[in-house]
């Protein structure tokens, strides 16, 4: 998918950025050439340059993109890279994106045209993927190299890393291993060429020698720069995870459209309730609508007042701050029960500010279409005409109001316009249920909800219900209907097991959306082998993908082993072992995760729709679009910017992962930013020979399943 940026000038909602570089002109001379904040992403059809342009998509940065694999694209000539805008050269991309560092014919008029538009504007070149060789500034890798599989190997950022443009990292970059039948990740270590001014990034050990080869590195030359990265990749692996915000950083040098973050945010659903346990014997879960065996009697989960002291000191020793979705039934009816007393409601409510909290309706309703559950599954109760009966507008209302009734009452700080109906109910369900129950908008619209959660194996995109917006929110493979490892461990194997193996056969009826296990996982030792670290792997990959989308899991995950906190554990050590203090997990609550997304989205929109002009001239950048449009905007550290009419600089944005980086809104008001920026030194001599390199075959992992809904949780 192509991003642009439209020339077309607006005379509303500009904001004029001064770049201010050390040793730099006050004023821009009027010959300078103008340079378009846009990169040029050139693809051969191969997951690395499709996981460089799925990054600047996720940040927002625009891009073009030139399909090498279509008969119609358009030729890379001097006209396509640059013009003229009044009396000024004007180059269009600020950075060019190359399959390898040459992916056309030999003498290629295109190539030659690139070479020259790089040196003229000094615009950096990266080589998504290519082998090492002299070219490249690289010995072969038969000369004391390595070429094969880098499987499970720790690779390190160089010291030149850390202080340039991966500087958001600890250090190591550790390779996946994912697979011992399957090659994940094939690279060419090798060494410098003599005399040749490349600076690696990225090294790993050589095998069998002392040696240390490159995996990225720049390479200077004939006026030219070029980050050459001799490993593949694609968008989900953790090693170009970690690498894709330095490969950015790199060729834009440090200043661009788009932000990105690293987010987390976990949500507890079902807090104050009870949540029903897997039957081992059964193989479902009594008190479930689909469990009808006559012999099913609910046993349920429940947290315990020490379950809240636990988490209370878990989120201080984590700095992490869970977000409680409350059923406040759950506690009137135990008080009933049990003569008025509920230790569990009464030291949540004490701790109450430890935590954020959401409504999740009092009594945690269906709250779609009425259920029948004299068949399994069930099905939507009809009327006699046929047509699908509703729970009302009235009964939904009631469930959002009285909750949030009561979460006023115990002075939980609330946002009332955040709501998770139960198991996200009210919206539709398939096969059930295919579109929303029409009460649950006018519902929403009745309580003032802005923020409605959503399942993201059901919906991953936002949408409107009447007042509300969707957030879609990631269920996590940790099951509402277990407290323990052992019944995790044990409905696991009967979800992921052949029928062959005593299980259900779901992952042989489902091949496209489950993975079977090749065998039963021992119920002693499978929860902490094998279910703590692959939940550990897919929520640090979205963390790691500037990914806002809150996950969700449920009390009973903090209740009796608590096996909650093993997989969150792992996300937080790995996140910690692998990033600088300065790039810290971002822990939003629901509403702020909602309104990051909708940004997105809107941004998204105008630079497809050609709204939004940026450019730089000189020490000048100019941003322009409609007034109210929000930009996102990355700088260096120590940038500061003027607001109109002020005569002192604040800095911009807010600093995170070496730079700053905020939305702007675009409002008619110019905002001057001064970079303490000092533009790279272009590389002296000739250009070496350049021949064509056959584009290195893409050796990508078996893929890892994202979890779906876990049933009546939610």
């Amino acid at each position: 998918m192509k991003r642009l940026i439209g020339t077309t000038l607006f005379t509303t909602g500009a904001l004029v950025a001064a770049l201010v570089l050390p040793g730099a002109p006050a004023q821009a001379s009027e010959r300078e050439p103008r340079i378009d904040l846009r990169v040029l992403v050139v693809s051969d059809g191969g997951p690395a340059t499709d996981a460089i342009a799925a990054e600047l998509d996720a940040a927002g940065t625009p891009y073009t993109e030139i399909d090498l694999t279509r008969a119609d694209r358009p030729v890379i000539d001097a006209g396509y890279l640059a013009d003229t805008s009044g009396d000024r050269n004007r180059a269009k991309f600020q950075a060019v994106v190359l399959p390898n560092d040459n992916p056309f014919p030999a003498g290629s008029a295109e190539m030659a045209t690139l070479v020259n538009y790089e040196r003229a504007y000094d615009i950096p070149q990266v080589d998504a993927y290519t082998y090492a060789r002299p070219e490249v500034g690289l010995q072969y890798a038969v000369l004391g190299g390595y070429a094969g599989s880098l499987d499970g190997v720790a690779a390190q950022t160089t010291a030149a890393g850390l202080s340039g443009p991966f500087g958001y990292l600890e250090g190591a970059v550790p390779f996946e291993d994912n697979s011992p039948t399957v090659g994940e990740s094939y690279a060419y270590l090798s060494t410098p060429v003599a005399g040749s001014d490349f600076t690696p990034y990225v090294e790993a050990a050589i095998p069998g020698t002392t040696k240390r080869g490159s995996l990225v590195g720049e390479y200077r030359h004939d006026g030219r720069r070029e980050l050459v990265v001799t490993f593949v990749y694609n968008q989900y692996q953790q090693q170009f995870r970690l690498l894709a915000r330095g490969i950015v950083e790199w060729m834009t040098g440090g200043t661009h459209l788009g932000a990105s973050r690293n987010y987390f945010a976990v949500h507890v659903d079902d807090v104050f309730a009870a949540d029903d346990r897997w039957n081992s014997t059964l193989n479902c879960t009594p008190g479930d609508v689909d469990c009808t065996d006559p012999d099913a009697v609910p046993d349920p989960i429940r947290m315990t007042a020490a379950d809240v002291d636990h988490a209370a000191a878990w989120q201080t020793s984590r700095n992490f701050t869970l977000d409680m979705a409350y059923n406040a039934a759950g506690t009137v009816d135990f008080r009933a029960d049990n003569n008025g007393a509920d230790p569990l409601a009464d030291r949540f409510v004490a701790k109450r500010n430890d935590f954020r909290w959401i409504n999740h309706t009092y009594t945690h309703a269906f709250l779609g279409c009425e259920q029948n559950t004299s068949t399994v599954p069930w099905q939507c109760a009809t009327n006699p005409d046929g047509s699908i009966k509703w729970v009302s507008r009235q009964d939904v209302s009631d469930e959002i109001a009285l909750n949030r009734v009561w979460g006023q009452t115990a002075g939980l700080p609330l946002e009332n316009d955040e709501l998770v109906t139960g198991e996200h109910s009210g919206l539709r369900v398939l096969p059930q249920q295919n579109t929303d129950n029409p009460n649950l908008g006018p519902a929403l619209g009745d309580n003032n909800i802005g923020w409605l959660a959503s399942d993201n194996s059901r919906e991953p995109g936002q949408r409107q219900v009447g007042t509300a917006t969707t957030v879609p929110r990631y269920p996590m493979n940790v099951f509402y209907n277990a407290g323990r490892a052992a019944e995790q461990v044990d409905e696991y194997n009967w979800i992921y097991t052949s029928r062959a193996q005593g299980g259900s056969g779901i992952c042989e009826d489902n091949p496209a959306t489950t993975t079977c296990l090749p065998a039963p996982l021992d119920p002693a030792t499978g929860y902490a082998d094998h279910i703590v670290p692959l939940e550990r792997q897919i929520a640090l990959g979205h963390v790691l993908a500037n990914d806002p989308k809150p996950h969700f899991i449920h009390q009973s995950n903090l209740a009796e082993d608590r096996i909650a906190y093993p997989v969150l554990d792992g996300v937080l050590d790995a996140y910690d072992a692998l990033f600088a203090p300065g790039t810290p997990v971002v822990n939003l609550r629901m509403k702020d995760i909602g309104q990051e997304l909708q940004r997105r989205s809107a941004w998204r929109t105008a630079v497809q729709n050609g709204q939004v002009t940026a450019y730089r001239v000189g020490d000048t950048v100019t941003v322009e679009g409609p007034s109210g449009t929000a930009v996102p905007v990355t700088v260096p550290e120590g940038t500061l910017h003027f607001g109109s009419g002020s005569g002192s600089g604040s800095l911009f944005g807010e600093a995170y992962a070496g730079g700053r980086s905020g939305w702007t809104s675009l409002a008619g008001a110019r905002l001057t930013l001064e970079l303490p920026y000092v533009e790279a030194l272009r590389a002296d001599g000739p250009a070496p020979a350049r021949v064509a390199a056959p584009a290195p075959a893409a050796r990508v992992p078996a893929g890892v399943t994202e979890p779906v809904s876990p049933g009546a949780g939610g």
